[in-house]
């Protein structure tokens, strides 16, 4: 991949709130992405909860479209919210769907991933089970830096808007170290 090329990103909420923390920390990292990048958003909120009776008769067209989108995109970016010690059933689903036979668009990706919760863990358990599914779909996680907003109910105005500056560096590393991920991944294909 030449250093010309933008690199397309795909983005992925797991949270189907609009107003939702997490879906406020996506939008941080599209508003702070580097030059060279460029970002879709995926839509998941209309895939059905998963039905191999259903996949066999092929996929549904919300999970046709995300199958693309993952191919054609260069990176993704989940914004990963916690449930219950583990991602939301929202995001595992969609995984779940896109990753099933023939030809699963998640291999050989690379892939960042960020968090927002009110706890002071700010979803690092959630983003560990993401990790765990990204290792096995042959995706390759961005380690650093590591962005988990704790308390995300004091970093986020009304509006949504991410006013923690710790926070939005964080994100900003992320997204350029992402951009040069997606670039150096790029170039081993």
């Amino acid at each position: 991949m030449s250093d010309a090329k933008p690199v397309s990103l795909l983005a992925v909420c797991g949270s189907l709130r609009k107003g939702s923390f997490n879906r406020a920390a996506m939008n941080t990292a599209i508003e702070l992405k580097p030059a060279g990048m460029t970002v879709t958003v995926a839509d998941i909120a209309q895939i059905p909860l998963y039905d191999e009776d259903v996949r066999a008769q092929g996929f549904p067209p919300p999970v046709e479209t995300l199958r693309q989108q993952i191919k054609a995109a260069d990176a993704l970016l989940f914004a990963c919210p916690e449930y219950n010690y583990s991602m939301s059933g929202v995001l595992k689903n969609a995984i779940d769907w896109a990753s099933r036979p023939p030809e699963q668009p998640f291999a050989g990706k690379p892939v960042a991933m960020i968090s927002a919760a009110a706890g002071m863990a700010g979803g690092a358990r959630a983003q560990l089970h993401l990790r765990q599914s990204c290792v096995f779909l042959d995706m390759h996680p961005l380690n650093k830096p590591e962005v988990l907003i704790f308390q995300a109910q004091n970093k986020f105005d009304d509006s949504g808007k991410l006013t923690d500056e710790t926070a939005r560096n964080l994100i900003r590393d992320l997204m350029a170290n992402l951009l040069g991920w997606a670039r150096q991944i790029g170039a081993r294909a």
